[in-house]
């Protein structure tokens, strides 16, 4: 069995529609699957304006997306002005996730929340890591990524059709 990674985990609920639905020790068992080394995130869960606020703010898109990532590490490209990182090997991050857009795509999906917001867990860590999907070549390596560890946690390919 794999070694897990030390983390230190803060999840904040200012929107708290999915506070009894999406909890603690799940967040906690997701986030740890997709941990490549020891990390110290926030998870904040947020509506539609805040979403969108962050998203204006930061990446110039006025619109609220179903997941940001800010990560502080020092090997990462930061384009969030997180300043500057210790270069320790420890992952920092905030993984912002607005829950109205997260609940919509969830049924457009036909998933249950839990399920789409395993996978925008997962999704959140690896960018917190350096993962991205600028390119085909790195979306590819990115989605298998997400698809094996998904189905470590249990849940189907969230890129096959339904």
């Amino acid at each position: 069995m794999p070694q897990k990674n030390k983390l230190s985990l803060s999840v904040q609920y200012p929107d708290p529609r999915l506070k009894d639905i999406v909890t603690r020790p799940q967040l906690r068992r997701w986030v740890q699957a997709a941990l490549l080394a020891p990390a110290e995130l926030t998870l904040r869960f947020v509506d539609a304006e805040e979403g969108r606020s962050l998203n204006r703010d930061y990446r110039g898109k006025d619109y609220a997306t179903n997941v940001l990532t800010f990560a502080y590490s020092a090997d990462q490209d930061d384009d969030f002005g997180g300043g500057e990182a210790e270069d320790d090997g420890v992952t920092r991050a905030d993984i912002i996730f607005c829950t109205d857009v997260l609940q919509r795509e969830a049924v457009e999906q036909r998933k249950s929340v839990e399920e789409h917001t395993a996978h925008l867990v997962v999704h959140g860590v690896l960018h917190a890591q350096g993962y991205d999907h600028e390119d085909d070549e790195e979306a590819a390596e990115m989605e298998n990524l997400e698809i094996e560890i998904l189905e470590v946690l249990g849940w189907p390919n969230p890129y096959a059709d339904r």
